[in-house]
């Protein structure tokens, strides 16, 4: 029987100026830039339709008002894929959420963000009835979402206990937290210690977990060392996590998995193969793309492509590698969707023997394999 996948959260309107030269943002000054690209964004979007794209029948959950921004969104959605707008929640009372993004050649993307209607999203506005028809439940960037995060997180652990007992297989991409809004104030280790026992795969970026965990490190995500990442894989399977799996950026992804019994329990989409998925420890390198045209959504694609390899009985290594491909794939275009490409292409290229881009480790415990990924400490397989 083909899985389904329901994916929630957040989604806006992105809103990309063509920008070919560096400059520096400056008080007071005009800057030409060249025309934009309008795309949606937001898990929902990224990760979504990326999942439509690479084969999944989805389902997408989000929450827009009803205005000219949110029948762009429908407009952009039924354009790539007729019928799967019919998930969107329309309120009229609230604003489409939208962002300005600003990808200035040789700086890191720049977000200008309204959340609108996503700070009212709660567990009802859920359509429980095509969850219970799915095999997976993803939702993305509660940490945008006011409503998912006040009274310490309690709609996000409503949402998730009643997706697990509907025996879904789960996942979370948590988003950043504004450091400087509401978002920044959240005991984030305390919900995620009542959470992650109902969440089997968790996905954060390096900098997303600090923020989290640590705040005070926050800003050093991109230059953590294998022993920090060992002990944070630790951390999350001892809150509850099945997988864990940490985004690095250009040095790739790190993930981390339970036991058998933690696996075990991960619902209608877990593991083919349990033994070959439990207590592992990996490190993957990245593809190396053929041009490089922005990073929006790029996390947001590896975690489809890892869920879509998960779903289709993969092994880790597989479902880690088809993961950096997928992101790779992603950072070729401007916007979040225009570069992935179908399963069967994305297989064909990395057969074809696509360059990764190597990195060394120098730690204890940590040994590379002849196809360039890392195997630490902790990993019990191949």
């Amino acid at each position: 029987m083909e899985k389904r996948a329901v994916v929630a959260g957040h989604i806006c309107l992105d809103i990309i100026p063509h920008v070919d030269h560096h400059f520096d943002l400056e008080p007071g000054r005009l800057y030409e830039v060249g025309a934009p690209t309008m795309a949606t964004g937001g898990a929902v979007s990224n990760t979504g339709m990326t999942m439509h794209i690479l084969g999944v029948p989805v389902t997408l959950m989000g929450k827009i008002g009803n205005d000219s921004f949110g029948q762009s969104v429908l407009d952009v959605i039924r354009r790539r894929a007729p019928g799967l707008e019919a998930g969107m929640t329309i309120s009229p009372e609230a604003d489409t959420s939208y962002s300005i993004v600003i990808n200035i050649p040789g700086t890191d993307r720049i977000f200008l963000h309204c959340p609108g209607a996503n700070a009212t999203y709660a567990a009802s506005d859920v359509n429980w009835k095509a969850v219970a028809k799915a095999h997976l439940f993803h939702f993305g960037y509660p940490s945008f979402m006011a409503a998912m995060y006040q009274d310490n997180g309690r709609e996000l652990r409503t949402m998730y206990r009643q997706a697990k007992a509907s025996g879904l297989t789960t996942s979370m991409d948590p988003g950043m937290p504004d450091p400087a809004g509401p978002a920044g104030k959240v005991d984030w280790k305390g919900v995620l210690a009542a959470l992650l026992p109902d969440v089997d795969v968790f996905m954060p970026s390096a900098d997303e977990l600090l923020y989290m965990l640590t705040p005070d490190r926050f800003g050093q995500g991109d230059n953590l060392p294998p022993e920090e990442l060992h002990r944070l894989g630790d951390t999350l399977l001892g809150m509850g996590a099945a997988v864990s799996a940490i985004k690095l950026g250009k040095r790739g992804m790190y993930i981390r998995t339970a036991g058998q019994k933690r696996l075990a329990t991960m619902g209608a989409s877990k593991p083919a193969d349990l033994q070959a998925w439990a207590d592992r420890e990996m490190w993957f390198p990245i593809y190396k793309e053929d041009k490089f045209m922005g990073a929006t959504g790029a996390g947001d694609a590896s975690i489809a492509a890892f869920l879509t390899a998960l779903m289709r009985g993969l092994t880790l290594r597989d479902a880690g590698f088809f993961a950096a491909a997928v992101g790779a794939c992603n950072v070729e275009a401007p916007d979040s969707l225009g570069g992935i490409k179908s399963w069967d292409e994305t297989m064909a290229r990395i057969k074809s023997g696509w360059q990764k881009v190597p990195f060394t480790l120098n730690a204890q415990g940590w040994k590379q394999g002849d196809d360039g990924a890392w195997r630490g400490p902790a990993n019990q397989g191949e």
